[in-house]
């Protein structure tokens, strides 16, 4: 009753280089972290084997103390781990491979199954059938050798690529590194690890993708688990059940403020949310200057408490209300001011977005002035 761990797309050495440096070198040290979770649960769960479809790396030009810490933060589980190259980690003639069996950092139990032959992991009676990615991209199917390979009689096996099953994911996925459907049918597997697509899914009883362990985009795909494998004889249908893994929680909204209503909700909602939180947030609608305080108030306190904010603000208008005005007690010319920066808001960007700026500052800074600074004070 062999049971194994299957995972993938670890991308280990992403750099996250659109993210300010204090959000984006946490979340490249999750990456590794993550690793040592998947040790740890293979050693919980008891498995025979992990596991990984490739995508080990994020790039071939990972620094060696990126290298040396990944095989370290394998070292709680200290069973058979299977790595094949991914379309990030191929493996060329020079790669991140050959500079891992250079640094003799690679542990015996670590099998990197860099050639399309067959790697028998003996006591678990498994015959593992690998298609490493040799290059970035292909056009042909790494798994058709599969068919015709042999594995002794009565053993179980297990497929491992890398690529896009065709005519299932989304067809600007399907154009290289492509897999046949049907692959497990033709090639009589009892499983078929897949990675490459970075959140868990199911292709059919046999077939699954694992995804990623820590979630790296704003998609709801199930991403940040593992796979737990277990299949009772060759032949049997494998019992598949997600583990969770990831650390960090990447979440897209949108928010559309027509009623005093909404930005409570809004706020409401961004209190609520865990530090381990990633989020990508986009504002529309329209605020009075009062309500711009609180969202902005609202928006800082949530920076400064979950990992990551970004936040689109360019639908977002400002639109002084009469007890906004009356608030400011001003006259004269930042009447015409206030005025002027309501109408240049519509025009297009950057324009737009510099008279939205420097109304909220503008109102801000009207709104939070001295009492008895008057107006000179606030100009």
């Amino acid at each position: 009753m062999p049971t194994f761990l299957h995972t993938a797309d670890w991308q280990i050495g992403r750099l996250y280089a659109t993210l300010p440096p204090e959000d984006a070198v946490p979340l490249a040290e999750a990456r590794t972290a993550a690793v040592e979770r998947l040790a740890a649960l293979a050693v919980q769960h008891g498995v025979d084997a992990v596991l990984v479809a490739g995508d080990v790396f994020d790039a071939q030009t990972v620094s060696d103390r990126t290298i040396r810490r990944l095989f370290l933060a394998m070292a709680g589980f200290a069973g058979p781990w299977v790595l094949i190259p991914g379309n990030h980690d191929a493996a060329l003639a020079e790669s991140v491979w050959t500079r891992a069996r250079r640094l003799e950092v690679v542990p015996a139990h670590v099998h990197l199954a860099l050639s399309p032959e067959p790697l028998l992991l003996e006591c678990l009676r498994t015959a593992v059938l690998p298609a490493p990615l040799t290059q970035r991209h292909t056009y042909g199917d790494t798994t058709a050798w599969f068919d015709t390979a042999p594995s002794p009689e009565g053993w179980l096996r297990i497929g491992l690529a890398h690529g896009s099953v065709q005519g299932i994911l989304a067809d600007t996925i399907d154009s290289a590194n492509p897999i046949a459907p049907d692959r497990c049918q033709r090639a009589r597997l009892d499983y078929l690890a897949l990675g490459d697509w970075h959140g868990c899914k199911r292709i059919d009883e046999r077939c699954w993708y694992s995804g990623t362990p820590e979630p790296d985009r704003f998609k709801a795909n199930d991403a940040g688990q593992a796979l737990l494998v277990r299949i009772d004889a060759p032949g049997a249908l494998p019992v598949v059940t997600p583990l969770p893994v990831g650390q960090f929680e990447w979440r897209s909204q949108a928010a559309v403020l027509s009623v005093p209503s909404d930005l409570d909700e809004l706020l409401d909602g961004l209190q609520a949310l865990s530090p381990q939180t990633v989020l990508d947030l986009t504002v529309q609608g329209q605020l009075t200057l009062a309500g711009q305080q609180r969202l902005q108030a609202g928006l800082d306190q949530a920076a400064a408490r979950i990992r990551h904010l970004g936040i689109d603000q360019a639908g977002l208008r400002m639109t002084p209300s009469d007890e906004d005005f009356s608030a400011l007690n001003v006259d004269g010319y930042l009447v015409e001011i206030l005025a002027e920066l309501r109408a240049e808001q519509e025009m297009p960007d950057p324009a737009g977005q510099t008279a939205r700026d420097a109304l909220a500052l503008l109102g801000s800074a009207l709104l939070e002035r001295p009492a008895a600074g008057g107006q000179g004070a606030a100009a």
